[in-house]
């Protein structure tokens, strides 16, 4: 059995007998599901079970669940989700490609995939293909339901199996792709039958086309394609070839001008001098090429010098529309060359990463108006007006900004709010959600004390079974995370948890480490701050800038990072854009390694401790 396919439209269809979805750009998969292993199907019949052992896994653990409603077969989609609208294909291609189990498994570690299914083909050994569209889609929600298993998308999500939710309103669901970069929606007929390998225009697909601008390079008049370049280290890089969008007459145009003023290279490629430039639409970059791409329009009064890396990332990743952007070229930290757009276009790479712990926060920010290098200064309260994406919470006679949405980062970001600060609360309780060691060496220059304590905490709480978390500074330090369960532990509670630690480690190694607040009583030694993780108080967000020349950032590490090669003047900007490409995310998994009953154990025995001692 093969997937219905999709017919491509230019015009989204409206009205009372259409619904809409999200579409992901992954691996297209029937997933079928009898015996305790289901087997997931690419649409050329492949099987991807051992590409995808994630997903495999966690069928495995739900199949006692399940089991009632088996023979079951979904339709959907493979994918690394970035957001909630947007998967990153080039993951998912990557993972397809790989063959060795063990480069399969770590990369699952770091990159984890999941199946969103937007179809129920078979249901209790029951076919339902031939049930109208809508009604396939209520009965689905109905299992993902009584499974718990989600039914919306939510890429932070640990469940490996989810359900693309269905949209009346198609406005409001373009509006959300375009803000986060994802491919397009599908628009599906409600009375619509699934038909295996069939091509109709009831389930039809409008893609959110990027459009890029490229220097015209090369012709090969052995295929019809022509080549597109940018510049990127003072040289040109190819990073497509085209053919299709192109009339008749255009095309005869463009090959007429290569073999009138190109340069013979080889048997029929033609290379032309950087001069023409035209406009290409794309769906992304795969990292070498841009991917599905058509010509456009030709540009006539575009310099090709401008047709440039930093262009090219911006046209890919368009800001949204309503966000107004002031002074995007003004310099923020010249030393790496970096300005407020570079700024922007950072925000929106690490926003997936950074907007799980900033919302639902009370925000203090410290902007930088003038650049990293000039004067600054705190800001709590929202402004006397601030936009409708912007939410707020009011508490201590202050309206505090709270940024829950991509739309609210980047206007911070717009005013150069480089660091942000978050309590270790949520707006929704006065309880910790995560406890927090602040590791303060007395300069940069003793980083290693801050490395030294960090691996002797991480012996200590696998000691008590709890699953820790470092990550730098941003300046001088590192700081080392606990995640709690919501609304459980108090700070009066946690607060014999870390102050436990803390003397414990003083104790140890009096010689390196001290838990004296005053700066002159020191000594040179490593300061523990258990007395910041307090009602009140915040701490750097991860991967928050700071306001530092180098453009340090607040960057989560994973501990077996964390030695004597670890340096806080490794992770800028430009670093911490690579390390998540290569890398990934270290805090993804953050939120799922709060243990309630682990905790309450662990602070148990320190109460015991605590009262026998007195």
């Amino acid at each position: 059995m093969k997937p219905m396919l999709l017919t491509t439209a230019t015009e989204i269809p409206t009205g009372k007998d259409w619904l809409y979805e999200v579409k992901y750009d992954g691996f297209r998969c029937l997933l079928e599901w009898v015996d305790e292993t289901p087997t997931l199907k690419s649409r050329n019949g492949k099987v991807l079970n051992p590409m995808f052992p994630e997903i495999i896994d966690y069928c495995q653990d739900i199949y006692e669940n399940i089991r009632s409603f088996l023979p079951l077969m979904l339709d959907g989609e493979l994918v690394y989700l970035v957001n909630d609208q947007q998967s990153n294909f080039s993951i998912v291609q990557m993972r397809s490609r790989m063959r060795t189990q063990s480069v399969i498994s770590k990369h699952a570690q770091e990159f984890p995939c999941h199946y969103v299914a937007f179809d129920l083909l078979t249901c209790k050994g029951e076919t339902q293909q031939s049930v109208p569209f809508s009604k396939r889609k209520q009965l689905m929600r109905k299992v993902f339901k009584s499974l718990n298993l989600p039914h919306s998308v939510d890429y932070q999500d640990f469940a490996r199996i989810q359900m693309v939710e269905e949209n009346k309103h198609s406005k409001k669901l373009w509006n959300e792709v375009k803000v986060s970069n994802g491919e397009g929606i599908v628009t599906k007929e409600k009375m619509s039958k699934w038909q295996s390998d069939k091509r109709t225009s009831n389930w039809m697909k409008i893609k959110n086309w990027r459009y890029v601008t490229v220097i015209l390079s090369k012709y090969d008049h052995n295929n019809g394609f022509f080549h597109g370049s940018i510049y990127g280290k003072g040289q040109l890089i190819e990073v497509v070839t085209f053919r299709h969008g192109l009339k008749k007459e255009e095309m005869n145009t463009l090959r007429t001008l290569f073999e009138s003023n190109g340069t013979l290279i080889s048997s029929n490629v033609w290379e032309l001098e950087p001069s023409i430039c035209v406009e290409i639409a794309c769906i992304d970059f795969d990292g070498k090429h841009l991917r599905e791409p058509r010509f456009h329009a030709f540009v006539f009064d575009k310099d090709p010098a401008d047709c440039d890396w930093k262009q090219m990332q911006r046209q890919l990743y368009p800001l949204p529309e309503n966000v107004k952007i002031t002074n995007p070229d003004k310099p923020v930290w010249p030393l790496l060359g970096l300005n407020k757009d570079d700024y922007l276009l950072y925000l929106q790479h690490v926003s997936p990463h950074m907007l799980p712990f900033l919302q639902d926060r009370q925000l203090t920010v410290i902007r930088f108006p003038h650049g990293a290098e000039g004067e600054s200064f705190y800001q709590k309260n929202a402004p006397d007006t601030f936009p409708d994406f912007l939410a707020t919470s009011s508490g201590d006679d202050i309206t505090h900004m709270v940024c829950n949405n991509l739309e609210s980062l980047l206007w911070l970001g717009n005013q150069l709010a480089l660091e942000l600060h978050i309590p270790f609360q949520t707006i929704g309780t006065e309880k910790p959600t995560e406890i927090v060691f602040d590791l303060d060496p007395p300069s940069v220059q003793e980083f290693s004390l801050a490395i030294e304590a960090a691996q002797r905490m991480k012996a200590i709480f696998d000691q008590f079974g709890l699953e820790s978390f470092v990550k730098t500074s941003g300046r001088k330090g590192l700081q080392v995370y606990i995640p709690l369960p919501f609304d459980r532990f108090s700070y009066t509670e946690t607060r014999v948890f870390t102050k436990f630690v803390c003397d414990f480690l003083c104790e140890q190694e009096p010689q390196w480490f001290t838990t004296e607040r005053l700066i002159k009583n020191r000594h040179n030694k490593l300061y523990l701050d258990y007395v910041q993780h307090h009602e009140g108080k915040t701490i750097i967000a991860p991967y928050s800038a700071r306001g530092t020349e180098k453009g340090l950032i607040a960057t989560p590490l994973t501990w077996n990072e964390v030695d004597d090669s670890l340096k806080p003047d490794l992770f800028s900007i430009p670093a911490v854009l690579e390390r998540l490409k290569n890398k990934g995310n270290p805090f993804r998994d953050f939120r799922d390694a709060a243990d309630e009953m682990k905790f309450a154990d662990v602070l148990s025995q320190l109460q015991k401790l605590v009262k026998n001692k007195a």
